[in-house]
């Protein structure tokens, strides 16, 4: 398997140990298997990007755009679907959806998760695994 990448590593330990505001309350309610029994993660390193959480056994990827990222829709979409084409399922919510609406996309990744099949094979295991 291939050694993950040093610098990607560090960048996402430095993120876990400052999470924003929205960061920190996503967390509160996926951390621990307490959101539906399913494990997530956060700022989790699938070279050559860092996705915020991710539910690697059910092949699931939440992401909460900033404000740098209304103007960073191709780059977006170009890391959407490379993860995409690893397996995973990408969502994504805004800071403010989040911030202002903490059930309704806590319930929209509820509905993500109930889409996926159950027994969702593993997506391709990138570095970091």
């Amino acid at each position: 398997m291939p050694q993950t990448d040093k610098e990607l590593l560090a960048r996402a330990k430095a993120m876990r140990a400052n999470p924003t505001s929205t960061e920190a309350a996503m967390w509160r309610i996926l951390r621990a298997k307490q959101f539906e029994g399913v494990k997530f993660a956060r700022q989790v390193v699938i070279a050559p990007y860092i996705a915020d959480f991710a539910a690697r056994s059910r092949g699931l990827i939440v992401e909460i755009d900033g404000d740098t990222h209304a103007s960073r829709d191709a780059k977006d979409a170009r890391r959407t679907a490379w993860l995409e084409g690893q397996g995973y399922q990408v969502i994504r919510f805004t800071n403010y959806e989040v911030g202002s609406n903490l059930d309704g996309v806590a319930h929209a990744i509820g509905a993500a998760l109930a889409a996926l099949p159950l027994s969702q094979p593993s997506p391709q295991r990138g570095e970091g695994f």
